[in-house]
């Protein structure tokens, strides 16, 4: 079992409920699942949107990086996600892989860790919240070193 933490956001419709239905979701595949608080944050790249609800979840899987991304994926459609028209659009939900145990990887279809983890303090905030303590596997870096540079 490797423990995976995700970021969670939603900035479309009822965000508290979309939020929770990922959390449902995600227990298909999670065991041990740890819940930051819910941050209400301004959107970023693309600020002609609503405000996000935004929350870090842990828990561990079995299922290898790929695999639990189509899951990730299967869920954010199941919830009721609809294909963005803009990059960084509004949402109903999105669930990004943050880190994934100690695993460092970078294909066409993935990259762990996030790559956007190191600028986005509406992850990390939440993120140090339920694990003070993580380490980047990337990079080493802790996360109250990654929000300092922020």
């Amino acid at each position: 079992m490797v423990t995976v933490y995700l970021g969670l956001g939603s900035n479309l419709g009822d965000r508290r409920a979309y939020l929770k239905a990922a959390i449902q979701g995600l227990s298909r595949i999670l065991t041990d699942i740890e819940e930051s608080s819910i941050y209400e944050t301004d959107p970023q790249y693309v600020t002609d949107q609503p405000v996000f609800l935004n929350q870090v979840v842990s828990g561990k899987t079995d299922l290898e990086p790929l695999e639990f991304l189509k899951n990730c994926q299967n869920i954010q459609t199941e919830i009721g996600r609809t294909p963005q028209t803009v990059r960084f659009g509004p949402r109903e939900i999105d669930i990004d892989i943050l880190s994934f145990g100690d695993v460092v990887l970078k294909t066409d279809t993935i990259e762990i860790p996030h790559p956007r983890l190191y600028e986005r303090l509406f992850v990390l905030v939440p993120l140090c919240e339920i694990v003070p303590n993580w380490l980047c596997p990337k990079t080493g870096e802790s996360v109250q070193d990654l929000i300092q540079k922020l």
